[in-house]
């Protein structure tokens, strides 16, 4: 019993000590991405019994082989990819052989899926691209490898499959090979690896097959178990971006991060990032206890010699070796949300452990991923890759993406939706004099003119209103500013963006110098039109509490604001219940010690053209017959 238990914790012990390869396939629909995989898995016996039962059972009712095993059903697990026989989600596989485990991502071959392929190959070693020997490279084979290169795949195995079809010609493979390595040429593909098979048959998947004596390599699978990636991580800059402060109790304060790349030890000196503070490594301990160092992609706690503010999303790295420290950078990117890109959107970008702001600045070019063309656009649709220039509000700790895919990467979301709408690949930094300029001779001239370079329609989207004058009038003490700062609430409770202008809040500074004789009211009330006018033109909704007396005063200020604009309401209340309402003013100027009060001492003359008139005694719902006004009209949507 002992000896068994013995022989099972050696095999977990060298289990665990084998490395990971993940990879990923890739190509056209019935190229046979889904075949190969799952021919791996039933040659290399590494599927169950039951597993096995039900592959044979599916192969005949929904199985696209014929007489055959269709492999292809062990990874399609879609009730649309079974149906359809092709792949629409990225299906991951697991499984290990006596030198090596293996992670597979079957990724779907169609062109509106390339979202669904960068997401499967965002973490691969290795990709396959499948070619049909009957139609060689074709234009999803070239996009496929873009893709690829694109993200940083540095070993493609060209998989020419169903050579059975094709008599097992070494002139077919050999024309095929030729004719895509022509084609990357011009794309950064440092390890190439051709191998004719048959996925179906199981040529040379997982044994060399005696049908193709004529090459010489090796099988996938012996390719797969012995392809070097050891030397594809970043060993030499390190990068550990912080993820968590660690405090158990007062006398432990550790910073926990997986090591995104490089080496840290023990006594190393070290700098924090974005701070420049110094120290060096006290320990480094992980789940198995203390280390001496750890290395990509371990994770471990880290603690320092020295006292030093440090928190998530900050960075150690070695003094000698610092990452870019910038805000402004160029950066491949895939648009994956299937709304299209807004330019004047402020995003969230991820990028290792810190969280900011980003903004796109301009977009350089799209690439076409099927002739490798560009074009120049003004936005993104679902699937499309472009280079762009992105800044962030705070500097972020990058490294190019050729360099370090994991401080050369990130993903943008929207701050609305929350839904991860583009991933990107950074090239490099820009300076802030290499900016572009998003200000065109069109946008020169609107400035010379003194006309605005944000138009309304984008200031509606922007705040999901209209900006329009609510204009409440009536006499001193009628009620209107308690409807006035009653609808302000409302409005900002909905989430309305507004500002409440009255006599009180104005005169002050406004209109400092003025008395309250009819000449310098009218004054008075000109500027406050002008303040709503500037206000409305930037998006925001206005409630103006004025007395303004007189029609031809109220023509004037609707002039200003724009007729279309100008919302006159009108709260009708008595001389008798305004008396009481504010007893002190009107007593005041029965004494004579305060005169110009309108309706009192000088006309006030109602307003015939109000679109709202109002009792004081209704003050309670009032607000809320504005609230469905404003609705109706479109100017803000009352929730």
């Amino acid at each position: 019993m002992t000896s068994h238990i013995s022989n099972i914790q050696e095999f977990l012990n060298q289990d665990q000590k084998k490395d990971l390869l993940r990879l990923l396939t890739a190509g056209s629909v019935d190229d046979g991405k889904s075949t190969l995989i799952g021919r791996l898995l039933f040659d290399s016996k590494k599927l169950y019994e039951d597993q096995l039962s039900t592959l044979e059972r599916d192969s005949k009712r929904v199985g696209h082989a014929g007489d055959e095993i269709d492999y292809a059903l062990l990874l399609d697990g879609l009730k649309a990819e079974r149906e359809q026989g092709i792949t629409i989600d990225v299906a991951y596989r697991y499984f290990s052989t006596a030198k090596r485990k293996f992670i597979i991502a079957d990724t779907p071959g169609h062109e509106q899926y390339t979202r669904n392929m960068v997401t499967g190959a965002s973490t691969a070693n290795l990709a396959i691209i499948l070619v049909d020997a009957r139609s060689g490279v074709i234009t999803q084979t070239r996009r496929h490898t873009y893709l690829v290169s694109l993200l940083g795949i540095k070993h493609i195995v060209l998989a020419v499959n169903k050579m059975d079809l094709m008599e097992y010609s070494q002139e077919v493979f050999d024309n095929i090979c030729e004719d895509y390595k022509s084609f990357i040429t011009q794309l950064d593909i440092p390890d190439l690896t051709c191998i004719p098979l048959s996925a179906l048959k199981g040529d040379n998947v997982v044994e060399l097959s005696d049908k193709m004596p004529w090459y010489n390599g090796k099988s996938m699978l012996e390719y797969l178990e012995s392809v070097h990636i050891g030397s594809d991580r970043n060993f030499s800059d390190l990068r550990y971006p912080v993820q968590y402060v660690l405090r158990p109790d007062i006398n432990f304060r550790g910073f926990s991060a997986r090591v995104a790349s490089g080496i840290i030890k023990k006594g190393d000196d070290i700098v924090v990032l974005p701070s420049g503070k110094k120290s060096k490594v006290a320990s480094i301990a992980s789940y198995d206890g203390e280390m001496d160092y750890a290395f990509p992609p371990q994770s471990a706690t880290v603690t320092l010699e020295d006292e030093i503010d440090i928190s998530r999303g900050d960075m150690i790295v070695h003094p000698d070796n610092m990452p870019r420290v910038e805000r402004h950078f160029e950066a491949m990117l895939v648009w994956m949300d299937e709304k299209p890109m807004e330019l004047s959107t402020h995003f969230f970008i991820k990028h290792t452990t810190n969280n900011t702001k980003a903004r796109i600045d301009t977009i350089r070019y799209k690439v076409d991923v099927n002739t490798l063309k560009k074009s120049e656009i003004g936005h993104f649709n679902l699937n499309e890759i472009g280079r762009v220039v992105i800044t962030t509000t705070k500097p972020l700790f990058f490294d190019p993406y050729k360099k370090n895919r994991e401080t050369g990467a990130f993903i943008l979301i929207n701050p609305v939706t929350h839904n991860t709408c583009a991933v990107g690949m950074i090239i490099d930094k820009l300076r802030s004099e290499d900016l572009p300029s998003r200000i065109t001779d069109m946008d020169r001239e609107k400035i010379a003119q003194g006309q605005a370079l944000v138009s309304q329609e984008e200031w509606v989207k922007k705040y999901n209103q209209k900006g329009e004058s609510i204009w409440i009038t009536g006499l001193h003490g009628s009620g209107k500013n308690e409807l006035a700062f009653t609808l302000e609430r409302k409005l900002f409770e909905n989430g309305a963006t507004v500002v409440l202008l009255d006599g009180s809040s104005v005169r002050p500074g406004l209109s400092k110098e003025l008395d309250f004789s009819p000449a310098d009211a009218a004054e008075h009330l000109r500027r406050v039109a002008h303040v709503c006018r500037l206000l409305n033109n930037q998006g925001i909704i206005t409630i103006c509490s004025f007395i303004s007396p007189d029609a031809s005063i109220r023509e004037q200020v609707g002039e200003i604001i724009g007729k279309e604009r100008f919302h006159l309401m009108y709260m009708d209340a008595s001389l008798e219940f305004c008396k009481k309402n504010k007893p002190e003013l009107y007593e005041k100027a029965e004494e004579g010690k305060t005169k110009y009060l309108p309706g009192f001492d000088i006309d006030f003359e109602a307003p015939g053209n109000a679109v709202l008139t109002f009792s004081p005694e209704e003050n309670g719902s009032n607000a809320e017959v504005i609230l469905e006004y404003l609705t109706e009209k479109k100017i803000f949507p009352h929730a």
